[in-house]
């Protein structure tokens, strides 16, 4: 019976307990000031931080310590709480001994009858110094896309006008008068190569246009009908390859997406394939369609030289980022692929290894059923 009566008085609250010392030794400032704008009691945490004594900080209207932007708002708020509101997480600065400003965020709760106001502040300079620089940096990125889509936009509108003029050239052509078989194929090659590069360019301009608008137009395609746009565009460079291309489509033949941004994929995953062959290996391709847990997905593989996946990680999709020492590598063909997926909602993922090929596996946003 007494070990149950000592265990319950263990439980009861120790009055000895010296509850000032939550107030001598918090972190954060609390002060009581008056009604009549004057510190009253703070703890040392105030005199810390802002670097005035505590005769220097009762002997002046607290307002004096407040940056001078922000004092007109501090003293409209203070008003506020003399007509007995409670003041919630509300941000000022204030200026140090030194010069410094500090930003603090305030609790304040008025008590009419003792014509005072206990407030707790934060000190919340190395947040707001935080988010100023990531403002600056949303501010420079948003000048750097505006500029680069602006320069995209030119060079694919400007490249249209010599396209059109070899065009011209092919139109004025007579190719009656050749007789050599291998030649007219040729020429049908080249005029075929430009016409799609015109198609190329005139989408891709549509595309930028429509993304100005937050909008990408989304349709239904035939994945095989835009593979062999784009093979026909770079048929000269797959057959001086020798590259073999594997396609089956067999488990899906059709997605919803955009028609630029799959033909830019198709390319730059394809073209990627050939230039980073392995030494004395023919180029082994393979493009296949995948239903996966209701996803659709495209899986491009190849044997080529392959990505170190521990030393490139996360940098593998990042823009005008490199790998291998390509006189013609511009680091950005991969950033493109990444950027047309996510950009409508799916994702790419990346197995790869130094002379055993790459597999990329892009899954398309679900689509609601």
């Amino acid at each position: 019976m007494n070990e149950i009566m000592t265990k319950r008085q263990d439980l009861v609250p120790n009055n000895k307990y010296i509850f000032e010392h939550f107030f001598e030794l918090s972190g954060d400032l609390l002060c009581i000031a008056g009604f009549d704008g004057y510190f009253k009691k703070i703890n040392p945490a105030v005199s810390q931080l802002l670097g005035y004594t505590n005769e220097e900080l009762f002997s002046r209207p607290i307002n004096e310590f407040v940056y001078f932007e922000d004092q007109n708002i501090t003293s409209k708020v203070r008003k506020e709480l003399q007509n007995n509101k409670p003041l919630l997480n509300f941000e000022n600065r204030y200026l140090t001994k030194t010069g410094e400003i500090v930003w603090l965020s305030w609790t304040s709760m008025p008590v009419e009858d003792e014509k005072l106001v206990y407030a707790i502040a934060k000190n919340i300079t190395h947040t707001k110094k935080l988010e100023e620089e990531r403002n600056l940096l949303l501010t420079k990125i948003t000048k750097i896309n505006s500029d680069l889509k602006k320069l995209t936009y030119t060079s694919s509108h400007d490249l249209r006008s010599p396209i059109n003029n070899l065009l011209s050239i092919f139109d004025l052509l007579d190719t009656s008068k050749i007789e050599d078989s291998e030649t007219l194929e040729f020429i049908e090659m080249m005029k075929s190569a430009c016409q799609t590069l015109k198609h190329t360019l005139n989408d891709f301009v549509d595309v930028l246009i429509l993304e100005d608008k937050s909008v990408a137009e989304v349709e239904e395609l035939d994945l095989n009908e835009s593979l062999n746009t784009v093979m026909q565009s770079i048929n000269s460079l797959i057959q001086n390859s020798k590259a073999v291309i594997n396609i089956d489509f067999s488990e899906l033949k059709k997605i919803n997406f955009n028609k630029a941004y799959l033909e830019s994929i198709y390319l730059n995953l394809i073209t990627n394939s050939i230039k980073y062959t392995q030494p004395g290996q023919i180029p082994i391709i393979s493009i296949c369609s995948k239903k996966n847990n209701g996803i659709n997905q495209l899986i491009f593989s190849d044997n080529g030289i392959g990505f170190d996946m521990e030393t490139v990680k996360d940098k593998i999709f990042g823009l005008f980022q490199k790998f291998h020492n390509y006189v013609d590598s511009k680091g950005i063909g991969l950033y493109l692929v990444n950027n047309h997926v996510t950009s409508l909602g799916g994702k790419i993922e990346v197995k790869s290894a130094i002379n055993k090929g790459t597999t990329f596996t892009i899954s398309f946003k679900k689509e609601m059923t």
